[in-house]
C-alpha cells in the first residue's frame, strides 16, 4: 500500500474516533456536484480496517453529505474495461496498489482494494478478450459484471435499448487520435484528411466516424472498419492509409518500439474535431442502480477519484503491475517501462487526466454532454431519442468535489 494510501487510512481513523468522542451521529442526502460546487469541508473516502463501513460526512456548498459503505459493494467488484492493461486504465489497477495478477486465458485482473483488502476488484480486459464488443452490451448480458466502460457517444446511440448511466469519468479528454505518416501526408484539420481521400482505418463501430462523416469532415467512402489494433497494416502499407490510435500510445510505439516503423507520426485528437465526448467512464445499468449500489458508489467512486489522482502523482507500483500483466498475456499488445512513463506524461501534457472546468476531477460537464447530443441529433446512426438530456446519461451524485489535481 502505497503512503499516500496509509496516510488517508489513518486520518480516517483518527477522525472517527474524534467524531464518535463528539457523539456525532450527522447524516444527510448525496447530491451532485456542479462546476459551481466548491467543497467547504471533507475527510477522505477511504479506510483500510475490516468490514469497510467509510463513515465519512462532507459538506459540498453548504449542505452535508453522508459516505456510504463499501459492505454494500458486490465482492468482488467487477469492471469490464475496453481494452487490454495500459496506464490508460491506471484509476482502476492503482486501486489494488499495484498488488494482483492476471489471468492469461481470461484477461482477467485480481487484486485487494487497498483501502480494504477483504474487498477484490476484478478488471476485465476488453478487446479480443470480449469479441471487440462495447462494454454496453456485456453490462446487460453478463450480470457479474458491476460497472463498465461507457463512451458519451455510445450511450447516446444505445439509450433506447440499453441504457446506461455513467458515475465518474477517469479521462477529462478523449485520447484517441487519427494518425498519419507526416512523410506521405500534411494535415492540419479533420476536413484536410476528408478531401485527400486518404483511406481511414478505425475499429468497427466508431460513432465518432458517424460524427465526422455527419458534419461533413470525413466521406463515408473512406471509413475502412478493418482494423484490429495491431501495427502491421499500418507498416505494411507504409504508411499509406490513415489510422486511428491512442494519443497516448501510438505515437511513442510507432517511434520507438516498433522496428519497422521506428519513426515519427503526426496526428488529430478526435476531441479537437469538436466532439467531446467522455471515452471510458464507468457506468452502471439504471436497473442495477438501487440503495445498495447508492451506498457502494458513494464510498467507491471517491476511491476511484483519488487512485487517478494518485496514480498520475507516482504510477510506479501500479504500471509495475500492469508491464506484468501484459507479459502474462503474451499477446501482441506490448508495453515497456519507457513506454508506460510516457504514457502517464502524455495524459498530463495533453490534459487527458484532469480536473474538469472546477477543481474537481472525475465529474461530468452536463452542459458539454447536451452539446454532444445536439450535435449528433440529426445524424441517423446514434437514434438519439427525443428528449434526451445529458441528466438521462450521467450523475455527480457519487462525486467527491473535494478530490481533485
Amino acid at each position: 500500500m502505497n503512503q499516500r494510501l496509509r496516510w488517508i487510512a489513518l486520518t480516517v481513523v483518527i477522525l472517527l474516533v474524534l467524531a464518535a468522542c463528539g457523539g456525532d451521529d450527522t447524516t444527510g442526502a448525496t447530491t451532485e456536484t456542479t462546476a459551481a460546487a466548491e467543497p467547504t469541508t471533507t475527510m477522505a473516502a477511504t479506510t483500510e480496517t475490516t468490514g469497510a463501513m467509510v463513515e465519512e460526512t462532507t459538506t459540498t456548498a453548504g449542505q452535508e453529505t453522508s459516505a456510504g459503505d463499501l459492505l454494500q459493494c458486490p465482492n468482488p467488484i467487477v469492471i469490464q474495461t475496453d481494452w487490454f492493461p495500459e496506464p490508460e486504465h491506471g484509476a482502476l489497477y492503482n486501486l489494488t496498489a499495484g498488488e494482483g495478477s492476471v489471468d492469461p486465458d481470461s484477461g482477467v485482473f485480481t487484486g485487494p482494494l487497498a483501502a480494504d483488502p477483504s474487498i477484490t476488484v476484478e478488471i476485465r480486459a476488453g478487446g479480443p478478450y470480449i469479441g471487440s464488443q462495447p462494454t454496453v452490451s456485456l453490462l446487460y448480458s453478463d450480470d457479474s459484471i458491476f460497472l463498465g466502460y461507457v463512451n458519451t457517444d455510445e450511450q447516446i446511440a444505445t439509450f433506447a435499448e440499453t441504457p446506461t448511466i455513467a458515475v465518474m469519468a477517469p479521462l477529462e479528454k478523449n485520447p484517441q487520435i487519427l494518425m498519419w505518416d507526416p512523410e506521405t501526408y500534411d494535415f492540419a484539420t479533420f476536413s484536410d484528411i476528408g478531401d485527400s481521400g486518404a483511406v481511414v482505418n478505425v475499429f468497427p463501430g466508431q460513432f465518432y466516424t458517424e460524427y465526422l462523416v455527419g458534419t461533413g469532415q470525413l466521406t463515408a467512402d473512406q471509413i475502412d472498419p478493418s482494423y484490429d489494433g495491431g501495427p502491421q497494416r499500418f507498416i505494411a502499407e507504409n504508411g499509406a492509409l490513415v489510422q486511428q490510435g491512442f494519443a497516448t500510445q501510438e505515437p511513442y510505439n510507432y517511434e520507438n518500439s516498433f522496428e519497422d516503423w521506428g519513426k515519427p507520426v503526426d496526428f488529430l485528437l478526435i476531441h479537437d474535431s469538436g466532439y467531446e465526448i467522455y471515452q471510458g467512464a464507468l457506468g452502471i445499468r439504471p436497473d442495477k442502480l438501487d440503495d445498495a449500489a447508492r451506498e457502494c458508489l458513494t464510498a467507491f467512486i471517491p476511491l476511484v477519484q483519488q487512485s487517478a489522482v494518485d496514480f498520475q502523482n507516482d504510477p510506479t507500483a501500479t504500471n509495475a503491475a500492469i508491464l506484468q500483466a501484459v507479459t502474462d498475456l503474451n499477446s501482441f499488445w506490448v508495453l515497456s517501462d519507457e513506454s508506460v512513463a510516457n504514457t502517464v506524461a502524455m495524459m498530463d501534457s495533453l490534459g487527458v487526466v484532469a480536473n474538469g472546468n472546477n477543481d474537481t476531477l472525475g465529474d461530468f460537464d452536463l452542459d458539454r454532454i447536451d452539446t454532444i447530443i445536439d450535435q449528433v441529433a440529426g445524424i441517423e446512426a446514434f437514434n438519439v431519442p427525443e428528449g434526451l438530456t445529458a441528466g438521462d446519461l450521467v450523475t455527480n451524485e457519487f462525486i467527491d468535489a473535494s478530490i481533485g489535481r
